[in-house]
C-alpha cells in the first residue's frame, strides 16, 4: 500500500505541474491529483520540494523508457530531427518535457529543485549524446565536433522550444524547419563527400600515356 502511495504522489506531482504550473503546484493540489491525503505529502517525501525532484527522476526514467527503442534505431542526423520533433509532439502535452520546463522554471527561485532537475534532464541529455555519438561517427563532422556538448545543446534547446512554443507557436515551427535544412545540408555535404571520394573507373579506350 505504501509503494503505491507513493507511486500516485509521484504521478499526481507530474500532473499537477503540467495542467497547474510550478506556481499552483502544492501538497494540497498534488494530494488531490493523487486522490489521497495531504498529509502523506510529507509521511513519503519529507516536503513538497523532494516530491518534485522525486517526481522529475520518475518521469524522465519512464518516458526516457518509451522512447529508447526509436532512439537505438536512429542512424542519420535527419532521423534524429525527425525523432525530435515526433517527442516535441508527444511530450508537449502532459509530457516530461512540460514538466523540466515548469522545474527549471522553478529553479530559478527555488534553488533546491536545481540537482533533480539537473538529473532528469541528464537521463534525457545520455540518450541524445548516444544518439549523436552513432550518427556521427565516420561522417564529415566526426571529430570536429564536441559531441557531449552538442548533447547538451540539442537538450537544451528542445525544453526552450517547449518554452517558446507557448508564446511564438510559428517562430518555434519556424526553429524546427531550419533545423531540417540544416540536416538536409550536412546530409547533402556527405553525399558529396563520398562522390569526390570514390575512385574513377579506368577509361580503356584512352590513349597510352607517352613515356
Amino acid at each position: 500500500m505504501s509503494k503505491d502511495t507513493r507511486a500516485k504522489l509521484l504521478e499526481g506531482a507530474l500532473t499537477t505541474l503540467t495542467e497547474q504550473g510550478i506556481a499552483r503546484t502544492s501538497a494540497r493540489a498534488v494530494a488531490a491529483a493523487a486522490g489521497v491525503n495531504q498529509a502523506l505529502v510529507f509521511y513519503h517525501f519529507g516536503s513538497v520540494d523532494e516530491l518534485l525532484a522525486a517526481a522529475c527522476r520518475h518521469g524522465a526514467e519512464q518516458r526516457v523508457a518509451v522512447h529508447r527503442e526509436r532512439l537505438n534505431a536512429v542512424r542519420t542526423l535527419g532521423e534524429l530531427l525527425a525523432l525530435g520533433r515526433d517527442l516535441h509532439a508527444a511530450e508537449r502535452d502532459g509530457g516530461h518535457v512540460a514538466v523540466l520546463a515548469q522545474l527549471l522554471a522553478g529553479a530559478q527561485t527555488q534553488p533546491r529543485l536545481a540537482p533533480a532537475t539537473a538529473a532528469g534532464l541528464a537521463l534525457w541529455t545520455e540518450e541524445i549524446e548516444r544518439v549523436l555519438g552513432r550518427v556521427l561517427a565516420g561522417s564529415l563532422l566526426s571529430g570536429l565536433v564536441d559531441v557531449a556538448g552538442l548533447a547538451k545543446a540539442a537538450s537544451a534547446a528542445f525544453v526552450g522550444l517547449e518554452l517558446f512554443e507557448g508564446v511564438d507557436p510559428g517562430g518555434a515551427e519556424h526553429a524546427f524547419a531550419t533545423l531540417d535544412q540544416i540536416a538536409d545540408l550536412v546530409t547533402a555535404l556527405e553525399e558529396l563527400g563520398r562522390l569526390t571520394q570514390t575512385p574513377s573507373a579506368p577509361d580503356h579506350d584512352a590513349p597510352p600515356t607517352a613515356g
